[in-house]
């Protein structure tokens, strides 16, 4: 089998490393190609484009690289001749692979859709379109199959990927010890994203934020857990004024398991938290444009994938100019002072966990596609 896979964030080549080793057990000589990360390349996926090379978010940003955005489309364009992929899986990241599913359609290329975008909470039209270009839909939240369904698509409910890979590798003393920690003194995770955009817009504020808690916990430590996107030299100039300060790559889940509390860029890492149960804070926070734009057509009440999926909210979220050490230290002391409130957002917590179904996603998904390449 040809499989072509387009997985344009760190996100996605999580999910689709999974994917990849499923179909690698179903066809151990078939062609895996298309966008993806490092994690995807380990399990023998041939990346024509590296996720890197699309780690860009929002209106503005966009704008900024149509000339490559162009190029790329043309490229993928031409595998569908040259490598006549059986199937075409498209891992999120919608704005780039609705896209491209219509380029595919007019090859008659089949296409399976995993990791549906958020119709849900932008742009629901989007619905008809999607199944009208996509062959089937393998959703990861249970309330998305209805949607699908009222339009007439082929859906099915997978469950969630995480609960295949989310696990720290130490435990607390040994990730203590790596990172330079104190185990017996409160620790604060920062996950500041995945596109240096989100970084260099959070990360500082995140760091203003536990100078100020400080303040009023002297022994407070922060421990910053990088996506495999980022680089700590790219960091390194928004660590200058700092002051103590660790930083982990690779030990993601660690710093999620181990830390009191969590300052989280909102994304997959907050489902990620969810599943450990550790409390947090979700931040949001993008170029001014965009930000204008995006509260004219987003639909929900929340932001936070942590609280779409528990159906309320149950982690605050900090949007924009909410995003202030002088807003976030006082509010992150009040719950670090409460433990009746972490514990019923740890309670929380447990319940998204549970609403993620069972493992074995990538297993599901794989059966999906070969089904949909064998009838080429």
């Amino acid at each position: 089998m040809r499989i072509m896979i387009i997985a344009g964030e760190a996100s996605g080549d999580l999910h689709g490393a999974g994917l990849v080793r499923a179909l690698r057990g179903c066809d151990p000589d078939g062609e895996v190609f298309g966008v993806g990360g490092d994690r995807m390349r380990r399990e023998g996926f041939e990346p024509i484009y590296h996720i890197e090379q699309f780690a860009f978010m929002g209106l503005v940003e966009v704008v900024r690289h149509l000339p490559f955005v162009r190029a790329a489309f043309r490229r993928l364009e031409r595998l569908f001749i040259d490598r006549r992929p059986d199937v075409l899986v498209l891992i999120d990241y919608p704005e780039f692979n609705l896209r491209l599913a219509r380029r595919a359609k007019r090859h008659g290329i089949p296409i399976l859709y995993y990791i549906s975008p958020q119709v849900w909470a932008w742009r629901p039209g989007r619905v008809s379109t999607i199944v009208r270009l996509v062959d089937r839909m393998a959703v990861v939240f249970p309330f998305e199959v209805e949607l699908y369904e009222r339009a007439g698509g082929r859906v099915e409910f997978v469950g969630h990927p995480l609960l295949e890979v989310v696990r720290p590798i130490h435990d607390k003393p040994v990730f203590c010890q790596q990172a330079g920690l104190v185990p017996v003194q409160p620790i604060i995770g920062l996950l500041p994203g995945s596109r240096w955009q989100e970084v260099s817009r959070l990360l500082p504020t995140m760091i203003g934020t536990i100078q100020e808690m400080r303040r009023s916990m002297p022994g407070l430590q922060g421990v910053i857990g990088l996506a495999p996107t980022i680089q700590q030299e790219t960091i390194a100039p928004l660590l200058a004024q700092a002051g103590q300060m660790a930083v982990v790559e690779g030990l993601t889940y660690d710093v999620m398991q181990h830390a009191d509390f969590l300052f989280v860029a909102s994304g997959t890492a907050t489902l990620e938290a969810a599943c450990l149960g550790t409390p947090m804070f979700v931040l949001y926070k993008m170029a001014r444009l965009s930000w204008w734009i995006g509260k004219r057509v987003v639909t929900v009440p929340n932001i936070g994938l942590v609280n779409v999926v528990a159906g309320q909210r149950v982690v605050p979220e900090f949007l924009q100019d909410e995003v202030t050490p002088d807003i976030l230290a006082p509010a992150a002391l009040q719950f670090l002072d409460d433990p009746v409130r972490l514990a019923r957002m740890r309670s929380d917590l447990h319940g998204v966990r549970s609403r993620l179904g069972s493992p074995g996603a990538s297993e599901r998904v794989a059966r999906m596609a070969v089904e949909l390449a064998k009838k080429q």
